[in-house]
Parts: structure tokens; C-alpha cells; sequence
């Protein structure tokens, strides 16, 4: 999902000319919390105790015990927001003890009273939708527009799992004797590892922390370094629903996969590892989980083709690459990596999307007038500056952008480039960034050899009015999910999830089987 190199991989999971919003720093004012500090003023929210400081464990908010901490900056601003500890091992085992002994009392709770917290949860998280959204904004960078969708959307986890909480049905499966009956139930695995992303620092977490619960299982979360805050007003907010100490702990590292990571995986007492984030890493986490044959979740790097076909609505489909290709300016794990249109459209589509992308402007994200925010930090500015020119020493031209923006702040401008050969880096490497490659292709066969040519295949879309295209090219794309006429995929009902290396398992929908085992008895008479 996110490109991270091997030799720097980090559990901390690592968009016409644009506008780059002038942004004044604030003084500072901060809170302290025993050993660590936060910038009240930079986050500016109206409850400010859900802005937490600390590592979460057995319901206690605690520091590192070597009084180590990780700084936190606004990537729009470079504005420091504060800091959180640098926790290690033990503490990483202790969250682990904690959760171990949550999970005796939590697993034997009524799926109603998993349903009844989890709404309360979910309640509180929209009681406090604007400070949440702004939160989200402030660490990320995204858009407040953006926030507050994810906000929505992390919210409806909890809300969606509560409802499947109370939906573990087992059967009863006649026997092949008439003194046995066969009986299958659902019983919850036991303590869960969440390690997620900063792209989307509270939904990321509620997809697995909302299955996890409503399972019964307890869980030890590693929020990214980049984004930690959301989590923590998670944490605060799950407290204030009545979920038992050390049913959610949180550590808070940026701490290599070498050390809290494998922990994390290899531990006895942890049976069940969920994870979002580069392939890199997962493969790592991947191994350290089989030592142990832990149930494992993992989705893992993408890279999406987005096909436009002849006969597609064109306004559509340039709406829809927008909404896919530029969300989060370019940090999404589904969002298109590379565009290939037919010929015959291929002018009018790149001369819309150009049109469109000119109307973008980039800035801080709390600023109104703002579509499209910063990247993360400036390693994912030269990621993109380096497929870019990767492309153009290949032949590729520059319809648009190009370069990043001078100023504060991680920006690099929305870029759209056309004529970019199969050969190009942007086609075999996620870019995370806000740059739409234009491929031209002539036939259906040929399109699907291209979208196809990848180890990856999370998502994919395309666009077309032919119904029996339709199903052939859905069928044919081999990826997880797949959007037609559509470039928003994401929901809390769905099976999320890819195949190749984009990982295994399934979040959202019926996922909280993931957090389940099945259990067959045998009733003799």
C-alpha cells in the first residue's frame, strides 16, 4: 500500500500551476502530560482532552518507560503538534499481558453487550465529528472535506460490526448417525495485532479494531509514528464508552520491524495479525506470523489500473479518475496508479482531466479553498519527483504540474502526464503521489495484458456502457475489487481486500470472521 524500501521499512507506515496556501504558525501553547507534550493551538478543538499524549495500556495512559519520544509535525505546515513516547518491547509485552487478560472476561461478554458498547463508541465518535475530522486533518494533511469523510466512514465500522456482532451464527449439520448431532459455533481468537498506515490514521483502525471487538478479541494497536493522535482519541473515546481496561491498548513507536513488529507477530499470546501497509513489510510480518501459524489479515501495496474505454460516458470518467486518482492527493492504496484510454478518446479525456486538474487548489488543508493537501513527508515528494522523471527521460510529456511547490510544507503539484511508456516506473511501482500517467491502448485484449502485467492487484476500475464488457473485463482484471463506472469503491459493507501479493483476507462485510474460529462439536446420544 505504501512504498517503503526494505532498508528503511518502518512499522510507522510509511496534487495549469496549483496554489500553495500561505500558512501562518501559531505560537505555541502546549499541554503537558507527565514526560510528553502536545500543541494545544495547532490542533484548535473544541474538546481538548481527546487530544491524548500518551501510550494506551490496561486503561492506564502511560509514557516510555526510557522516556523516549517520536515529534509530530503538520505536513502541510511543519508545524510540530507534539510528541508521543518511543515505546519498546516491554512495553509492547505488557500491552500484549494486558490484553491477554482483557481477553478471559471480554470473550465471555453477550454479543448484545458487544453490540451495545459498540454503538455507544460509535455515538461518541459522531458527538464529536468536527474535533475528530480536524484532528485527522491536522496530522494528515488531507482537506478537512476529506477528514470529515473519513471520519464518517471510520465511524461506520463500529457501526456495521456492532450490527455483525450479534450475527455469529453457528449451524447444526445433520449426521450421518442418528445418535450424534453436529453443531459448528463461533468463538473469538484471542488477542489481535492492528498495525495500520498514516493515509488514514482512524479508519484504518476501526475497519480492524470494530471486527476485532465485536468478535470478542482483544487488541494491541501500533499506530504510524506520522499520525498517532486519532488513535489516541480512539482509545480516549472507547474509555468513555465503557469498554474494559485492556480491551484496546496502544502502543506508540517508530520503532523497526526488527524489534516491536516482531513482537507483535511472533508473540504466543497474540493469535491473529492484522495489517495495512507496503508489501515490503507485510512479507516481513508475513514470515514472523508463521513461526507461530497465526491467523494473519494482510493489505499490502496496490498498484490499480484504470481503463477507459471508447464507448465510455467521458465526463464520468474523468470525474471518476479525479475522485480516484487524486484523493488524498494520490495516497490511497485503490486509487489509480495507471490510466490507459483507448485511442480514439484518448485527446478528449487527457484534454477534460487536464482541464479539471488546473482547478485544483493545494494548500493547508484547514484552509476552505483547499482540494488537495500535502504528502505525508518529503520522502514521498521525491518518490514522486522520481517517477516523474523517470517517465520523462522515457518519453513521456507533461500535460500539467510536474514539480513540487516551493513553500512550507510536503506539496507536490497534481501532474498529469501523457504518452508514458509500459516500461516507466509509475507502471511497476505504487507511486503514492498526485501524478495520473496516460497510457494509450488500441484493443480490450491488449488492456487487460497491460492491467494485468503486475504482481499487485488490489483494486481496478474502468469505465464503459457495453454490459457484456462490462462482465468480461470484471471478470477478467485479476484484483480484489473492482469498480465499473465508478471511481469510490469503499464502504464498510464490502469484502476489502486483493489477491497476488496485495495480501489476504477480507475487512469489512462479513470480516469479522476473520477474528473468529470455528468449532465443531460432536453431540453423542
Amino acid at each position: 500500500m505504501i512504498p517503503t524500501s526494505l532498508s528503511t521499512a518502518r512499522l510507522a507506515l510509511h496534487s495549469s500551476r496549483s496554489r500553495l496556501s500561505s500558512t501562518r504558525l501559531k505560537p505555541f501553547t502546549f499541554l503537558r502530560m507527565a514526560s510528553t507534550s502536545v500543541n494545544i493551538s495547532a490542533f484548535g478543538l473544541k474538546d481538548a482532552s481527546l487530544i491524548r499524549s500518551q501510550g494506551f495500556i490496561d486503561g492506564k495512559w502511560v509514557d516510555a518507560k526510557e522516556g523516549g519520544k517520536i515529534q509530530v509535525t503538520n505536513p502541510a505546515t511543519g508545524e510540530e503538534l507534539g510528541h508521543v513516547p518511543e515505546m519498546g518491547l516491554e512495553e509492547t509485552r505488557e500491552a500484549i499481558a494486558a490484553a491477554s487478560n482483557a481477553f478471559v472476561t471480554w470473550s465471555k461478554t453477550t454479543a448484545k453487550e458487544r453490540h451495545d458498547l459498540l454503538i455507544k463508541f460509535y455515538q461518541l465518535m459522531r458527538a464529536h465529528d468536527d474535533d475528530l475530522s480536524r484532528l485527522i486533518t491536522v496530522e494528515n494533511g488531507k482537506p478537512l472535506s476529506e477528514g470529515k469523510g473519513e471520519h464518517v466512514y471510520s465511524a461506520s465500522f463500529l457501526e456495521w460490526f456492532a450490527g455483525e456482532a450479534v450475527r455469529t451464527y453457528g449451524e447444526v449439520i445433520p449426521a450421518a448417525q442418528s445418535n450424534l448431532r453436529n453443531v459448528v459455533i463461533k468463538q473469538p481468537i484471542g488477542v489481535v495485532s492492528i498495525l495500520t498506515p498514516w493515509n488514514f490514521p482512524s479508519a484504518m483502525i476501526t475497519r480492524k479494531l470494530g471486527a476485532a471487538l465485536a468478535a470478542g478479541c482483544t487488541a494491541v494497536i501500533k499506530p504510524p509514528a506520522e499520525t498517532p493522535f486519532s488513535c489516541l482519541a480512539l482509545a480516549e473515546l472507547a474509555t468513555r464508552a465503557g469498554i474494559p481496561p485492556g480491551v484496546i491498548n496502544v502502543v506508540t513507536t517508530s520503532a523497526n520491524i526488527a524489534d516491536v513488529g516482531k513482537e507483535l507477530c511472533e508473540h504466543p499470546d497474540v493469535k491473529k495479525v492484522s495489517f495495512t501497509g507496503s508489501t515490503a513489510v507485510a512479507k516481513m510480518l508475513y514470515g514472523y506470523a508463521s513461526k507461530t501459524l497465526k491467523k494473519v489479515s494482510i493489505e499490502a501495496g496496490g498498484n490499480a489500473p484504470f481503463i477507459v474505454f471508447d464507448d465510455a460516458d467521458i465526463d464520468a470518467a474523468v470525474a471518476g479518475a479525479i475522485s480516484c486518482k487524486f484523493r488524498a492527493s494520490g495516497q490511497t492504496c485503490v486509487c489509480a496508479n495507471r490510466i490507459y484510454v483507448q485511442s480514439s478518446v484518448y485527446a478528449e479525456f487527457a484534454s477534460r482531466l487536464a482541464e479539471k486538474v488546473a482547478q485544483f487548489k493545494v494548500g493547508n488543508g484547514l484552509d476552505g479553498a483547499t482540494t488537495h493537501g500535502p504528502l505525508i513527508h518529503d520522502r514521498a515528494v521525491q518518490k514522486v519527483e522520481k517517477h516523474v522523471e523517470d517517465a520523462l527521460s522515457k518519453g513521456a510529456q507533461i500535460l500539467h504540474g510536474g514539480k513540487r511547490l516551493s513553500g512550507s510544507g510536503s506539496f507536490f503539484a497534481p501532474t498529469i502526464l501523457s504518452d508514458v511508456p509500459a516500461d516507466a516506473l509509475v507502471n511497476h511501482e505504487e507511486t503514492f503521489g498526485p501524478l495520473a500517467s496516460l497510457t494509450k491502448f488500441e484493443t480490450e485484449e491488449e488492456v487487460i495484458k497491460l492491467a494485468n502485467d503486475t504482481p499487485f492487484g488490489l483494486a481496478g476500475y474502468f469505465y464503459s456502457k457495453d454490459v457484456s464488457r462490462v462482465w468480461r473485463v470484471a471478470e477478467a482484471l485479476q484484483v480484489g475489487m473492482v469498480g465499473t463506472n465508478t471511481g469510490l469503491i469503499s464502504q464498510a459493507v464490502i469484502p476489502f481486500g486483493g489477491v497476488k501479493e496485495s495480501g489476504l483476507g477480507r475487512e469489512g462485510g462479513h470480516g469479522i470472521e476473520e477474528y473468529m474460529n470455528t468449532k465443531f462439536i460432536a453431540f453423542g446420544l
